[in-house]
């Protein structure tokens, strides 16, 4: 499999990054995919994909330097960054930056390891001054990754009020100057 762009990176290393997965973060995580139709929450019944999108862009808005890698397989149904991206509300879209699933990457392996070792593995490449992970998915993250997961609901996802809390806690702790940024 080929993304169809080649990998982007933040203009300058040192950026503040938000790892993004979609399903169980901005939206329920049970979502299903029709031809013709589109992406689609199967259940619970009376949700839609995206409809925290607008939370998240509200809770970003505060810092603007702050850019999205996505870490969502909806980079891999898509085959590409800006496909992906495309979806999101234009508020997001600007600031994604790239993927954790890049041209380069052997996709078999990419699709066996953990989220968090995906995530893991961009952090190093990247080498950001401060980031942050949103995902439902917590199992197999590494060690040193935990302390910058905010784990969401998969129903729920960034809406549920302890998770949206921690999420506004932990951007304002990464952009403090003692944090490592200005």
């Amino acid at each position: 499999m080929a993304i169809d762009e080649p990998d982007m990176l933040p203009r300058r290393r040192g950026a503040i990054v938000l790892y993004l997965d979609f399903d169980g973060v901005l939206h329920p995580e049970d979502v299903w995919r029709r031809p013709g139709y589109g992406p689609y929450v199967a259940t619970p019944p009376g949700h839609v994909v995206f409809e925290h999108a607008a939370l998240l862009a509200r809770c970003l808005e505060p810092y603007p330097e702050l850019r999205i890698v996505l870490s969502t397989n909806w980079v891999r149904v898509f085959r590409s960054v800006r496909k992906t991206a495309r979806r999101l509300p234009p508020e997001l879209r600007r600031r994604v930056v790239g993927a954790t699933l890049h041209g380069r990457m052997e996709p078999v392996w990419f699709r066996s390891v953990p989220r968090g070792v995906q995530v893991w593995g961009d952090v190093c490449r990247r080498r950001p001054a401060a980031w942050l992970a949103l995902d439902d998915d917590d199992v197999g993250w590494p060690a040193v990754c935990r302390g910058h997961l905010v784990h969401t609901d998969p129903v729920l996802g960034i809406s549920d009020p302890a998770v949206l809390a921690q999420l506004e806690a932990r951007l304002a702790a990464m952009h403090r100057p003692e944090a490592g940024w200005p």
